[in-house]
């Protein structure tokens, strides 16, 4: 018998779930210890599967969701970016590096790019599939000059101050894209204009979309979702 790692992770939770639910009824300073140390293990589990050779294979003939691709924001109106008000749209990275930058969409797009179609995971259990078309993490590291004291990145959005943390190595992976176009377009603002992260290694809560500020950082901190008691490290 074979099971693959999302279902491995899954089967996992499910039996820590269960022991937190008997801790709950019998103890809930116990419980939440006992989550947190749920949290920690499933997240040495998830560091130690991973792979940074491995790779989402979609096969070339494969159909992308297109229109169907599910749409998701956490304002009460789709984020836009609005240059009449807000001025010319940047990406500012800083933190531990040693030429930060501030780049343009132009100026984004003028770096070494490629376009990738892979899956992309939800938390609530679904998979859609699109064509990204970025800029690899890495190379943005790469012209910043990380410094070796980052170990954490903080993707940061105009959505309602929306962010997610990463570990470096996840943000490292080379299907790990700061993307601005999907399936051959520039992306929309149903889809994270002008540009978000994208990558099939992490669940898309961790997908930072309208993004604004890619922040290295020696200790990691939390996110929008993840200090609302989602996992942390959130890995597929």
């Amino acid at each position: 018998m074979t099971i693959d790692r999302r279902r491995f992770i899954t089967v996992t939770a499910a039996s820590l779930s269960g022991a937190l639910l008997a801790a709950c009824e019998a103890n809930p300073k116990s419980a939440a210890k006992l989550l947190a140390l749920a949290e920690s293990k499933n997240e040495g589990l998830e560091r130690g599967i991973f792979r940074h050779d491995r790779i989402n294979g979609v096969p070339a003939s494969a159909k992308v969701a297109g229109k169907d691709f599910p749409k998701y924001f956490v304002s009460k109106t789709m984020p836009v970016w609005d240059p009449a008000v807000r001025g010319v749209w940047r990406l500012e990275v800083s933190g531990a590096v040693r030429t930060p930058l501030s780049l343009t969409l132009d100026d984004l797009m003028k770096l070494p790019h490629i376009t990738q179609k892979v899956d992309h995971f939800c938390v609530e259990g679904w998979n859609a599939r699109a064509a990204w078309s970025g800029v690899r993490m890495s190379d943005v590291a790469r012209v910043a000059g990380v410094t070796p004291d980052a170990h954490y990145v903080d993707f940061q959005s105009f959505d309602d101050d929306y962010h997610e943390s990463w570990d470096m190595d996840s943000a490292m992976h080379p299907q790990t894209l700061v993307a601005y176009g999907m399936d051959g377009h520039l992306l929309g603002p149903e889809h994270g204009a002008p540009a978000r992260i994208h990558s099939p290694i992490k669940l898309g809560y961790k997908n930072t979309k309208y993004l604004t500020k890619i922040v290295f950082m020696p200790a990691r901190n939390g996110g929008y979702w993840s200090d609302q008691g989602y996992e942390w490290y959130g890995g597929t």
